[in-house]
């Protein structure tokens, strides 16, 4: 049984995909950093992937659904450190 008709999660999840472009295109015009752009767009298409996963009833979907959520988190983990700097990169 679901709370909400599944158009209206389908909907606010595709809401959730344009407004992480949005999102992640405003923050690169920002900061110039795409790794920065990226986070953000990422957490919006997390939550569009979490509102369809709500509309789910097989243990495949949540397994897909739980992978997905693990590999973003390793994806942000990566994009919070600094990449290394080339040989020539270096200052001296």
């Amino acid at each position: 049984m679901t709370l909400l008709p599944e158009a209206v999660v389908r909907g606010a999840a595709l809401l959730c995909v344009a407004a992480g472009g949005v999102a992640g295109a405003l923050m690169f015009a920002r900061s110039r950093s795409g790794r920065s752009a990226l986070a953000v767009a990422l957490d919006f298409w997390l939550a569009a992937g979490l509102l369809t996963l709500s509309l789910a009833t097989t243990w495949t979907a949540i397994l897909a659904a739980a992978a997905i959520v693990g590999l973003r988190r390793m994806l942000a983990l990566a994009l919070a450190q600094e990449p290394p700097q080339a040989a020539g990169d270096r200052p001296g």
